[in-house]
């Protein structure tokens, strides 16, 4: 088995110092510290040029040098990206061309030769294969994009094999949700409990490749960094960087990935909403940001570019794209008024300085600046956030005993899997003498079976996936769906039922 371990670091352009300056020292200093000082320490890591720009302005040079270096020694790969973390199905191939190139030309400035980009990391891996020919034309080699992307399921990559994108010369890497959302979730704390959860990979030869966000670690899990850095020196998980794959998977599968993002499910894709936290076509602010950003586009391109205030102008535009402000009005879960208020602004300050825009445009953009802060607060005040809030947590309201045992016949055998499946686990640990991790699984057993399940903030259920292969749980539930299925079909008041 080999890991490649990938981390994307990014900030809004415009963030507050004082969250910057927590981030710095709870993720980022910690990072590039760990990455220096521990030999082989090995990740490919997304920063978006704007992030570096926070740096220089704020005065963090010692992560800019230390990035640089780190990436001189080996020890960092880096992708390439949209500099503004701009959601790019949702922009114009020129535009999308644009985001990558200024973010080269950006982390060049700072990184100088440590920078040299053969894949890229889309923001939020938001893919549609309408940006194939962008990212082709952009010289990249491959393209990081989450397993779903694959056909619209998990669980269907061949980690022995690497693939290709059908009709491009573009490979594509396949970020593994299990192991991904295990680290995430702090599911393992150390080290030895990672390499216990991937026994099974550890002994294959197999890859894995995981994808997450930098400031899981330390700032999102306080004290999950500790993890991370003790992966830097184990032999056992043998540290690659993506592109390292290309010749120790040499074999290539052809593929047509699907639209999607790292956090699409399954039913997003088949409704064609994958990009619903950004375009949501149930979200009238959505549609008025859109509209706006539309407008300013549109009478952008309309100014000459020899006008003297173009390139400022055209600065501007480049960091209003960003994605933040439509994510911040999703509303499911994410919301932040003054994200959205700060976006829509930064779109109507450019169509009131464009020398090429009159008075009558002008309120256009005003009049839709004006109706999206409204449609905020009348949702904020008609009750419509915390209708959306009640209607997320619903299902997670309802005990997982009364959606399954409690439902009988074919549901039941669900229940009994995972009870097994946890007890199972518990022994184990047991064996093992882990304690902590055997009281853990007793105690998530108590809870589903006294329907206490619904104040956990990571479900027991999901931590099982999370700790167990996917491929033996889903054995598991087949296995004891069989055992039913064959005991009910002997029963001749059930046939024909």
């Amino acid at each position: 088995m080999v890991w490649a371990n990938f981390l994307h670091i990014y900030q809004p352009y415009g963030q507050q110092p004082d969250i910057l300056e927590a981030v710095v020292a709870q993720s980022y200093r910690p990072l590039v510290q760990n990455l220096l000082k521990h030999k082989g320490a090995k990740i490919t890591l997304n920063v978006n040029g704007s992030l570096l720009e926070l740096f220089d302005k704020y005065g963090y040079q010692d992560l800019i040098d230390g990035l640089a270096t780190a990436g001189r020694e080996g020890k960092i790969e880096f992708t390439a990206c949209a500099k503004y973390h701009a959601l790019l199905p949702l922009l114009s191939p020129e535009e999308t061309l644009r985001q990558i190139t200024i973010n080269d030309e950006t982390n060049r400035h700072y990184l100088g030769d440590a920078y040299q980009p053969k894949g890229i990391f889309l923001p939020e891996m938001a893919y549609s294969p309408e940006l194939a020919p962008t990212l082709e034309a952009a010289g990249l080699e491959w393209v990081l994009m989450d397993e779903i992307a694959y056909n619209g399921q998990v669980d269907a990559i061949d980690y022995t094999k690497r693939y290709t994108i059908k009709g491009t010369k573009l490979g594509v890497f396949f970020r593994e949700r299990r192991v991904s959302n295990m680290i995430m979730a702090a599911a393992v704390r150390d080290v030895a409990q990672l390499k216990t959860a991937l026994r099974a990979e550890i002994a294959s030869d197999r890859y894995i490749l995981t994808g997450m966000d930098g400031e899981t670690f330390g700032h999102h899990r306080p004290g999950l960094e500790k993890l991370l850095f003790q992966t830097f020196d184990d032999a056992d998980l043998n540290l690659v960087h993506i592109s390292d794959l290309i010749k120790l998977y040499p074999e290539a599968v052809e593929c047509e990935p699907v639209g999607s993002t790292w956090a699409s499910s399954p039913q997003d894709i088949a409704q064609g909403i994958q990009f619903i936290s950004w375009n949501d076509p149930t979200n009238p602010i959505h549609a008025l940001q859109w509209e706006l950003r539309d407008l300013v586009i549109t009478r952008f391109y309309e100014l000459p570019q020899d006008d003297a205030e173009y390139p400022r102008l055209r600065q501007s535009l480049d960091s209003a794209l960003a994605s933040d402000q439509f994510f911040w009005a999703s509303a499911k879960p994410w919301w932040s008024f003054e994200q959205i208020e700060e976006g829509a602004k930064s779109l109507l300050d450019i169509l009131r300085q464009l020398p090429n825009v009159d008075h009558t445009q002008y309120e256009e953009g005003e009049l839709l600046y004006h109706r999206i802060l409204a449609t905020a607060f009348e949702w904020k005040r008609s009750g419509v956030l915390l209708a959306l809030e009640r209607e997320r947590n619903d299902i997670l309201r309802i005990p997982f005993k009364e959606r399954t045992l409690d439902k009988g016949d074919l549901m039941a055998t669900e229940w009994h899997a995972f009870i097994d499946m946890m007890q199972d686990e518990e022994s184990q640990a047991t064996k093992r003498r882990d304690y902590e991790a055997a009281i853990m699984w007793r105690d998530a057993i108590f809870k589903l079976e006294n329907k206490l399940d619904i104040y956990d903030a990571i479900h027991v259920v999901d931590l099982l996936r999370m700790k167990v292969p996917n491929a033996v749980v889903e054995d598991t539930l087949k296995r004891y769906k069989a055992d039913y299925l064959r005991i009910r079909g002997g029963q001749p008041e059930q046939r024909g039922a």
